[in-house]
């Protein structure tokens, strides 16, 4: 299991090396796993792409609790997005999981994305991975360190630095620099993923 200290530092911190972590879901008697392939870090009051810009709300306050909680909240009036709480205590931090790469209960989620199952675009966006692993605001707040739980992160994959690769962050909108070009979002390919996931059980 992850321990508590692994989730307690600044969210582009955590981000990078939550790739290749698994995210395990226990859904209508099924077991969901993925490895995360793609993460953005919103670190604080003063990142203005950050929920905390506003300080702290209804919405926004499990950012500001313990780290390695899921911090889930609902957009565009149809989606919900799934984040993992970063640092400390009353420093609002988090990072979002954008993409995860299919690992175990593939066919179960298919039935939670019909339309989509299977294709090259069925689990790139953080809308669709929830949607996946039938996750919502039910869940928000959910301590993922409870191995065996309905949500929780385990170790997986050991991925090399030379295959994660930094870009700034997507859908900002109209956020102001430096806050809209920060390289804040990590993320891995699928093909290297698999090539990884075939060398590391030779090993």
């Amino acid at each position: 299991m992850l321990k508590a200290d692994f989730f307690e530092r600044p969210a582009p911190l955590l981000a990078p090396d939550l790739i290749g972590k698994a995210l395990a879901r226990r859904h209508n008697g099924n077991m969901l796993v993925g490895i995360i392939t793609e993460t953005e870090a919103y670190q604080g009051q003063e990142d203005l792409a950050c929920h905390a810009r506003v300080g702290k709300t209804k919405r926004n306050q499990v950012m500001y609790g313990e780290a390695g909680k899921a911090y889930i909240y609902f957009t565009y009036g149809m989606h919900w997005l799934l984040n993992i709480v970063a640092d400390q205590v009353d420093t609002p931090a988090a990072v979002l999981i954008r993409e995860i790469f299919p690992l175990a209960g593939a066919e179960a989620m298919a039935l939670n994305r019909p339309h989509l199952a299977y294709s090259s675009q069925w689990l790139n966006g953080p809308a669709k991975l929830t949607q996946a692993f039938g996750i919502d605001g039910s869940l928000n707040g959910h301590d993922l360190q409870e191995k065996g739980s309905e949500l929780y992160l385990v170790e997986a994959l050991v991925v090399p630095q030379d295959k994660i690769k930094a870009s700034p962050r997507v859908g900002l909108g109209n956020t102001p620099e430096p806050w809209l070009s920060l390289p804040w979002r990590w993320e891995v390919s699928w093909q290297d993923v698999k090539e990884l996931i075939a060398e590391q059980k030779k090993e």
